[in-house]
């Protein structure tokens, strides 16, 4: 009987991994660590491939970026396809101090509230916080605060039909750091954002 219940729990085990990310019902297998925010939704029946997910990304990050008040500056991340997914990023380079950090989350969080995208997770240490949140479409988007201070936004797609990323069209709203990887830390002063930094 013991013997049989290992065999169930194997093939259980291989089953769930061999279901990845492209089945039929929405389900990802594997467990996700705290913080990801990559869809467990599947949208490959709507028809959407990973270029239109990632110009859904795009929007989704162009549109956070016009709330924060005042303005900062960003640049483009490294956009990275998965099997079936993909995901967009765009760093801040504006400065923004420790004392000012929870006043741009909140910004953050009230639009994506008012834009009815669900709050997964949040981290709230001081240093280096952070906020995940998921679309009813399944597309994830954070944004972290990491060394030096610098916000880091993130949009993932659920799994999409596989296709070809171009580059995005946004266009930064600062120096476009091309072919430059890791891009530099934060260098652009703001009287608010930049508030108490050294």
């Amino acid at each position: 009987m013991k013997r049989r219940l290992q065999i169930v729990a194997v093939a259980l085990a291989f089953g769930f991994a061999l279901s990845g990310c492209g089945n039929d019902s929405g389900q990802s297998s594997g467990s996700e660590s705290a913080g990801t925010t990559k869809s467990t939704k599947s949208t490959k029946g709507s028809g959407m491939d990973m270029q239109e997910a990632a110009e859904r990304s795009d929007g989704m990050l162009d549109a956070v970026l016009k709330e924060i008040n005042p303005e900062v500056q960003w640049a483009h991340g490294p956009t990275t396809t998965g099997s079936c997914d993909v995901t967009r990023r765009r760093t801040v380079m504006t400065i923004v101090s420790a004392e000012r950090r929870q006043s741009f989350l909140d910004q953050v969080e009230k639009f994506w509230r008012k834009s009815d995208y669900r709050i997964k997770a949040k981290n709230n240490d001081k240093e280096f916080p952070a906020v995940y949140a998921q679309t009813k479409a399944g597309f994830g988007i954070s944004v972290s605060f990491r060394g030096k201070g610098q916000a880091f936004f993130e949009a993932d797609s659920p799994c999409v039909k596989e296709s070809k990323v171009a580059d995005s069209t946004s266009k930064p709203n600062g120096p476009a750091y091309e072919g430059v990887y890791p891009l530099p830390r934060p260098n652009v002063h703001s009287d608010y954002w930049s508030t108490g930094a050294s």
